[in-house]
């Protein structure tokens, strides 16, 4: 097979997929978002975002290790489900991010087709409708979104539709009082498939990914950068023990940060995982106030595409992925005062490139995502960290992978755009539409 290349969509009407309208999955894979925010700690409430906002200050008790049922009765909703379209949004995308920002609205950023890719738009929650904002400097999916201490948002890195270029160091910043990105410094290293993380004292951890120049082949990275927001600039810090890409980084309510699992380079972890890539369950812990990366305890399973959602009570709930063999139902806990993990309660559906959003309940809601011979999912689960199972939340309108889920300050959670088929996962077109999740 081919050397990667990012996902191509030759185009799309918005709404329905056209002829030729297909995203191209590649040896690694398809871009995750997960890289980008959710599992970045970037403060936007999105899969991959690793901090609650709004969420209450009580944690919950822990979770049990080893629950007896995978379904918590508790937690199941009504068959319709609690899901309701709003939007639609201007440009149909997969790969986006997806960012909360302090005026409630939510940033939606590139992950479109080509004369899309860098268009960007705002969800305003008061009225259920897209408006166009930016647009960016370079279109680009795939990327790593976090909102600073500002009110600003940083996007870095990701693909770009240049085949001589088709990794992207540069970084630009949205400015919400002006509408307006503007370019900042460029990363150290062209990075996509890469994840970022707030840190505590307002500089943003950038770390692993994938770079090269089209023919002349990818590479996993191992190395690791901090974004200044004061200076606009970013430095190589400490790197990690792994080469790892498509991972997951948390930020811990000590300043810690956990980064766990995804795809490594041959010989690094389980072989043949998602995309051809190795499966890793290493994980390692970056500290701020040295720099450095040091291993932490292993996971029960590898996982490539999992997420990764930071509970109440300070543990990491590291929910599907897969381990080399296909999809995983699994999911796990990380305990960082013992560095450790532990198995918790099975999501009723095998899944990866879902969305996890932790509620400002305590629990997580994880919708959609795709699994090998089943095709895109429609399906939503709850997980109880009082109970540690999962129940049924019922089924989105619309189903999807490579989408974007974000907490409002309202309590509910906006889910968009991402890509949808019922055939192989490289048959899949982009989606406009948008659902709401009211818990």
């Amino acid at each position: 097979m081919a050397d990667p290349q990012p996902p191509i969509l030759v185009s799309n009407d918005g709404l329905t997929p056209a002829k030729g309208s297909r995203m191209r999955a590649t040896r690694f894979g398809l871009v995750v978002l997960v890289t980008a925010c959710v599992f970045a700690g970037c403060g936007d409430g999105s899969a991959t975002a690793s901090t609650t906002k709004g969420a209450p200050s009580t944690p919950p008790t822990s979770p049990s290790a080893n629950p007896t049922s995978s379904l918590s009765t508790g937690a199941t909703i009504g068959a319709t489900g609690p899901f309701r379209p709003t939007g639609p949004m201007a440009a149909a995308r997969a790969g986006q991010t997806a960012s909360l920002l302090s005026s409630g609205r939510v940033l939606i950023a590139g992950g479109g087709a080509p004369e899309d890719a860098a268009k960007a738009e705002l969800y305003d929650p008061a009225t259920g409708t897209f408006s166009p904002t930016g647009p960016m400097n370079t279109g680009r999916f795939g990327a790593a979104a976090t909102v600073l201490r500002d009110g600003r948002v940083l996007i870095a890195g990701g693909w770009s539709e240049d085949p001589d270029v088709p990794v992207l160091a540069s970084a630009e910043l949205y400015d919400p009082t002006t509408g307006k990105f503007t370019n900042t410094g460029s990363m150290t290293s062209p990075r996509a498939d890469h994840s970022a993380a707030l840190l505590s004292d307002g500089r943003v951890l950038i770390t692993g990914g994938q770079t090269g120049r089209g023919n002349s082949g990818f590479t996993i990275l191992d190395t690791a950068e901090l974004f200044d927001p004061m200076t606009g600039t970013f430095s190589p810090t400490g790197s990690m023990t792994v080469a790892r890409m498509n991972h997951t980084t948390t930020s811990l309510p000590d300043g810690r940060v956990l980064v766990a699992g995804g795809g490594g380079p041959a010989g690094t972890g389980n072989p043949g995982g998602a995309g051809g890539v190795p499966g890793l369950a290493s994980a390692e812990l970056y500290d701020p106030a040295s720099g450095k990366f040091t291993a932490t305890g292993r996971m029960v399973s590898a996982r490539y595409w999992p997420t990764a959602t930071l509970l109440r009570n300070g543990h990491v709930l590291i929910a599907g992925g897969d381990d080399g063999n296909g999809p995983l139902a699994s999911a796990e806990i990380y305990d960082p005062a013992r560095a450790t993990f532990a198995t918790t309660g099975s999501m009723a559906a095998a899944r990866y490139l879902q969305a996890a959003t932790p509620l400002p309940n305590g629990q997580v809601l994880v919708v959609g995502g795709y699994a090998d011979h089943v095709g895109t999912l429609v399906s939503a689960e709850l997980y109880d960290p009082n109970t540690g199972a999962f129940g049924s939340a019922g089924s989105m309108t619309d189903s999807r992978f490579q989408h974007t889920a974000t907490l409002l300050n309202d309590g509910r959670v906006l889910i968009a755009a991402g890509g949808s088929t019922d055939e192989s996962i490289d048959d899949a077109a982009r989606l406009a539409t948008a659902e709401l999740y009211q818990p």
